[in-house]
C-alpha cells in the first residue's frame, strides 16, 4: 500500500487585503507516486496552495505534511528539499549563462564534488533529450526546450516531489503534449510524486487522479475520466469539454451505441474506426 506523501488538513488562509479565504478548509492527501491535478479556474486558489505547500504564504489554520514532516518553521528547508517546482514562465528560474551551468547551479550550492555534479548534470539532460544543448544560452531556446531544461534541473537535485505551475499554458499544444508526456516518463524513472496545477483540462489525461476547486474549497476528488461524467455543467467551474467529449456526447445524442464513460482522442478515433469497419 502507498504510503502519503503529502497530506493537507483543513488547511485556511486568507490574503491581508481580501475579506475572502483564498483557500478554505481544504483537506486531500496525495500518495507516492502518484500524479495529482488541481484545476479550476483563475482565482480558484491553485497558486495559493502552491505557495502553501513550499511554504512561501503561512496558513491561518490548518497543517501540511510532507514526506511525514509537518510544515513550520523549523523544518522548511527541509520540505523545500523534497519538492522542485516548474513555473509557467521557465526565464525566472534561469541564473546561467549555459544549459549545464544552470542545471549546476543547484547542486553548487548543496556542495555537491565536482565529479559527482558533472555526472547529474549529463544524466538529467540525458533523461530530458536536451544533451546536445549542454553548452547553449537557455534564454536562446524554444518554449519546450526551456521547460525540459527547467525540469532537468529540478530531477538533478533529486526531489521526492515535482510541482508543476502552469508549466505548459505558454506552450503550443505540441509542446504541451511533448512535455506533459516527458513528465509521465520521469515520474516513472526517478520515482516522483507529481502535482500539476493546471485549468487546462486537456492536461489532466495523463494524472491518476483530478481535485477541482472553486472558491479555495474542494468540488471533487476524482479521477480524470470520470472529471466530466459527474460534473453537470464544466463551464460553470471555468473548464471546457475536451474535442473528444463533446463528439461522445453528440454521437450519443445522435443515438449511437457508445459509451457512457469518457473516452479521450485516441478511443474516440478507436470507436468510429471499429464502428465504420462493420458497416
Amino acid at each position: 500500500m502507498s504510503s502519503k506523501i503529502i497530506n493537507v488538513s483543513n488547511l485556511k488562509f486568507k490574503y491581508t487585503d481580501s475579506t475572502n479565504f483564498a483557500v478554505n478548509d481544504l483537506s486531500f492527501d496525495i500518495n507516492e507516486g502518484e500524479w495529482v491535478s488541481i484545476i479550476g479556474k483563475n482565482g480558484s486558489g491553485k497558486s495559493t496552495l502552491i505557495s502553501l505547500l513550499d511554504g512561501l504564504l503561512k496558513a491561518q489554520s490548518g497543517s501540511i505534511k510532507v514526506d511525514g514532516i509537518e510544515l513550520n518553521e523549523d523544518t522548511v528547508n527541509d520540505i523545500r528539499d523534497r519538492i522542485g517546482i516548474v513555473f509557467q514562465d521557465p526565464n525566472n528560474q534561469f541564473v546561467a549563462s549555459t544549459v549545464q551551468d544552470d542545471i549546476a547551479f543547484g547542486l553548487e550550492n548543496r556542495n555537491m564534488p565536482q565529479d559527482k555534479m558533472r555526472v547529474a548534470v549529463e544524466k538529467a539532460l540525458t533523461d530530458v533529450d536536451m544533451l546536445d544543448y549542454a553548452e547553449k544560452d537557455p534564454t536562446r531556446l524554444s518554449g519546450g526546450q526551456k521547460q525540459r531544461v527547467a525540469i532537468a534541473g529540478i530531477l538533478a537535485m533529486n526531489p521526492k516531489i515535482i510541482i508543476l505551475d502552469e508549466a505548459t499554458s505558454m506552450l503550443d499544444p505540441k509542446a504541451k503534449y511533448l512535455i506533459t508526456n516527458l513528465i509521465n516518463e520521469v515520474r516513472t524513472k526517478y520515482n516522483l510524486t507529481v502535482l500539476s496545477i493546471s485549468h487546462d483540462i486537456n492536461e489532466i489525461e495523463k494524472s491518476d487522479r483530478t481535485i477541482l476547486i472553486r472558491d479555495g474549497k474542494m468540488v471533487l476528488d476524482t479521477t480524470p475520466q470520470k472529471l466530466f461524467t459527474e460534473l453537470d455543467n464544466v463551464e460553470e467551474y471555468g473548464l471546457k469539454l475536451p474535442f473528444s467529449e463533446q463528439l461522445r456526447l453528440k454521437l450519443k445524442e445522435a443515438g449511437f451505441d457508445i459509451s457512457d464513460d469518457y473516452l479521450n482522442d485516441e478511443e474516440i478515433v478507436e470507436w468510429i474506426t471499429q464502428y465504420y469497419s462493420k458497416m
